[in-house]
């Protein structure tokens, strides 16, 4: 929010006196005073994370923190193998993890590079260098075109002076200064006699009295909004919860099963270790490795998008993400000043217009403005040619414009440019297209200050155009413009992005909801979505924004979609507001004073050509600014998201069925259905078979809208398919026992082998909502499944299967088996619909 009074607002006379300084600087001793005092003029480094610590933090999440119990109890009972690769699993995914999300420090030196190194000061009535971390507040700095402003502070001496605020304020215009305070200015964009540290003087000359230092300025301000702790991402929130469901479902089946083992007097000592094989049964070991390889192939596909990813989990959120806030400079727009217009005096395009104010800007001396750059670029070679200058009267900001001297054919006239209502003022004739001049009466003045107001309101920039003749005239009179005739207006815009409209269409479609936040005013915004015929409704600006506590504004972002005039810290509070609400908040932004929102949100996006801080903030980077590769990015982030929850249903409610199998029976056999080696060897080969899932497609319904992490949809899932798969596990129980009277050794086999292909299988049927033999899986995925199908019915026939407790069942064993696994295939087919359509 704004402070109760900007130090913008108030009269020079009271800053100095409040600061206890002099228009001609500090003596060295005060200076030294006040360093030691208020400290150096230097961003706060970024709070350093200790690498245990953030170690540890990683590893209590619970789902990490029940592989490694797993882990351990494959340690315990001898599973080497499974020991081994929950262990490595866990190690690659969480190093991952910590190198791509390490960036705090980078975000800091980032800042820190943007930012001046040295500034030429007013020390004891003497002009000296001083490192800018020296400065203090009351020092008198002076400024030239080029300089980086070395802190906060106002003006007290202007002369054409006009600065690039565009890191902070995220608007392509200059602005110009001036040292008269501004009362009724309530942000920054609108303090004219404010400088800002990290912006840049582009032209003229400015000195300025220092106010804030170090952390107490804006910049400073988003230096430290950099260094808090966000709340968990989306992503983050959903691995979480579902740690905590498989914890709970693993805690209740191995409590259920040891007591029970215990209560019919079962050996305590094989009864613990069936129990904790189950316990590693339901443990889905290759998760992290899935969701890893589901995410880095997500961020390939996405590079050949032309977006690159920094956080692999934001792929993720990308695909859950129901709003977008975004700016308009350079995605709505083409963030690029553009001359649109030149017209006359009767508002229709003048082409000498263009030419005198191409003339004049190219003959302008020091540093080019966007607009002098747009103005040349619109102009052609040939119809400037032959021009020669003469003189030149530069910009200050007591006259606000250019006047130069030019001469071709033997026609010599002064030509001016600059604010529309002062030439207008200094105008007693105006030129037509037909080149006849006409007198400037009070209807003709009126038009064209209706004609600027009109195109002012639309978010157009105008400058005014004036020339008169200059016969024999070598130098321009020190007396000052007069008797000028007026030309027309040259019309600026960031002309509108043709490809936005399409685009933001793509995302409406896709479920995701644009809000436009802007420090322009709500006119100029409106204006804008109006010419996209963007679908938005309702606005709300800074100084509204900055009235409402943050639930009342909670409760107004779900309904506003454009916001206006806002500040840095009203960006974020709109993004954490939205985010209260339980939306999957993206924020696009450039600039520095985006950088707070972006880190902010679900998922930070800049763009390639935006400010280090921006890009050190953000999860990902689109490398071409146009909202169609975000789109496309939504779609990658979607299809990972699939890919991720078809592993998790599949192991979820196979893991969960075949546990709950050998838990029932263990309790009616006077055996074990299937010794805990067993157990650990049908886990590991079935995870091991899903390691091609990240390479699948999704089906078109997964691509279409935002999908979040639905726990009680899942637990609905595993409820219909854990127990289908038990039902055909008790009928091959049945069937081996009183059909086929087999042995022990032989029915562990003949489970083993149903267990698996039933497993393994059904990822055909449970992969699309459609039906199986309409969509085809990828040949990775189809070749790690059989691989593994081929791997359990394999096993018992091999030699040593005796060691592992096998014994091979017959022809007739395998043919009704066979019957099962189909049955239980057609019947996954059946209610997979049911059971899929109370998912997402």
């Amino acid at each position: 929010m704004s402070d109760p009074i900007a130090f913008w607002q108030v009269t020079l006379d009271e800053t100095l006196e409040r600061l206890g300084a002099s228009r001609e600087g500090l003596t060295v001793e005060e200076a030294a005073a006040r360093l030691e005092r208020d400290g150096p003029n230097a961003l706060a480094g970024a709070r350093k994370r200790h690498l245990l610590l953030d170690l540890l933090r990683r590893l209590a999440n619970p789902l990490v923190a029940i592989l490694l119990v797993a882990a351990a109890i494959a340690g315990v009972t001898g599973d080497v193998a499974s020991f081994a690769i929950i262990v490595a699993v866990v190690i690659l995914s969480t190093a991952l993890d910590m190198v791509q999300e390490h960036r705090a420090e980078a975000t800091a030196e980032a800042l820190k590079r943007s930012i001046a190194l040295h500034a030429t000061t007013l020390r004891g009535r003497q002009t000296i260098e001083v490192p800018v971390a020296d400065i203090v507040a009351g020092d008198v700095i002076l400024l030239a075109a080029g300089d980086l402003v070395p802190a906060d502070g106002i003006a007290l001496v202007v002369n054409g002076a006009q600065v690039n605020e565009a890191l902070l304020t995220g608007e392509p215009y200059p602005v110009e200064k001036q040292v008269d305070p501004v009362a009724t200015a309530t942000i920054p964009a609108e303090a004219r006699n404010a400088l800002f540290h990290g912006t840049s003087l582009i032209g003229g000359t400015a000195t300025m009295l220092v106010v804030e230092t170090g952390a107490r300025t804006r910049f400073g301000a988003i230096a430290a909004s950099l260094s808090g702790t966000e709340p968990p991402t989306a992503f983050e929130r959903g691995i979480h919860k579902l740690g905590i469901l498989i914890a709970r479902l693993t805690i209740f089946l191995v409590l259920f099963v040891l007591l029970a083992h215990l209560a019919l007097g079962r050996q305590p000592l094989q009864s613990f270790l069936f129990a904790m094989a189950l316990a590693v049964g339901l443990t889905p070991e290759l998760l992290p490795m899935i969701m890893t390889v589901s995410l880095a192939r997500g961020a390939q596909r996405m590079a050949a998008a032309k977006v690159v990813v920094k956080r692999l989990s934001a792929i993720h959120d990308l695909g859950q993400m129901d709003i977008l806030c975004t700016d308009k400079t350079g995605t709505l727009t083409e963030a690029h000043i553009t001359l649109v217009g030149h017209p006359g005096i009767d508002g229709e395009d003048d082409d000498r217009v263009a030419e005198l104010a191409a003339v004049n800007a190219r003959f302008e001396t020091g540093l080019k403005s966007p607009l002098d750059e747009a103005l040349l670029q619109h102009a052609t070679a040939e119809r400037i040619a032959g021009w020669h200058k003469l003189d030149e009267r530069p910009f200050d900001f007591e006259r606000r414009r250019v006047s130069v001297l030019a001469e071709r054919d033997g026609e010599r006239i002064e030509i001016v440019k600059g604010a529309p209502e002062t030439l207008i003022a200094l105008c007693e004739q105006a030129q037509d297209r037909s080149g006849k001049l006409v007198p400037l009466n009070a209807t003709l003045r009126e038009q064209l200050v209706n004609l600027h107001a009109e195109r002012a309101a639309q978010g157009l920039r105008l400058l005014g155009l004036a020339w008169k003749p200059a016969d024999r005239q070598e130098r321009i009179g020190a007396d000052g413009d007069d008797a000028l005739i007026f030309a027309g207006y040259c019309v600026f815009a960031d002309p509108p992005k043709t490809s936005a409209a399409g685009a933001v269409a793509r995302l409406e479609a896709a479920g995701i909801r644009i809000k436009v936040i802007s420090g322009d005013a709500a006119a100029v915004v409106e204006h804008l979505v109006a010419a996209l015929a963007l679908p938005v409704e309702g606005v709300l600006t800074g100084e509204e924004i900055a009235k409402l506590n943050d639930p009342a504004l909670a409760a107004r972002v779900e309904t506003v979609d454009l916001f206006a005039r806002v500040t840095p810290d009203q960006k974020t509070r709109i993004v954490r507001a939205l985010r209260a609400r339980g939306n999957t908040v993206g924020f696009i932004g450039d600039g520095i004073n985006d950088a707070p929102a972006i880190r902010a949100a679900d998922i930070g996006l800049s763009v390639d050509g935006a400010t280090d801080v921006a890009r050190e903030a953000a999860d990902m980077i689109l490398l071409a600014p146009d909202l169609n590769v975000l789109a496309d990015g939504v779609a990658e982030g979607r299809r990972t998201y699939a890919n991720i929850m078809k592993y998790i249903r599949m192991g979820t409610s196979s893991n969960f069925g075949n546990m709950l199998t050998m838990a029932l029976a263990s309790l009616v056999l006077p055996f074990l259905p299937l010794t805990a080696v067993q157990v650990l060897l049908n886990n590991l080969i079935y995870d091991m078979s899903q390691i091609g899932i990240p390479f699948d497609d999704a089906d078109d319904t997964d691509l279409a809208r935002p999908h979040g992490w639905d726990m009680p949809a899942l637990v609905r899932f595993t409820a219909i398919m854990g127990p289908l798969s038990s039902i055909f596990d008790i009928a091959t129980f049945g069937l081996l026992l009183w059909a086929f009277h087999v042995e022990v050794a032989t029915f562990r086999a003949a489970w083993f082998i149903e267990s698996m292909a039933t497993q393994i299988l059904v990822v055909f049927v449970i992969r699309t909502v459609r039906p199986a033999w309409t969509s085809r899986a990828h040949v990775a995925l189809t070749m790690t499944a059989l691989t593994g199908l081929a791997a359990a019915l394999v096993l018992p026939f091999l030699p040593w299967a005796g060691v592992l407790g096998f014994a091979s069942p017959s022809v007739a064993v395998l043919g009704a088996i066979a019957l099962l696994v189909l049955g239980y295939l057609a019947s996954s087919e059946l209610l997979k619909r049911l059971a899929l359509r109370t998912g997402d």
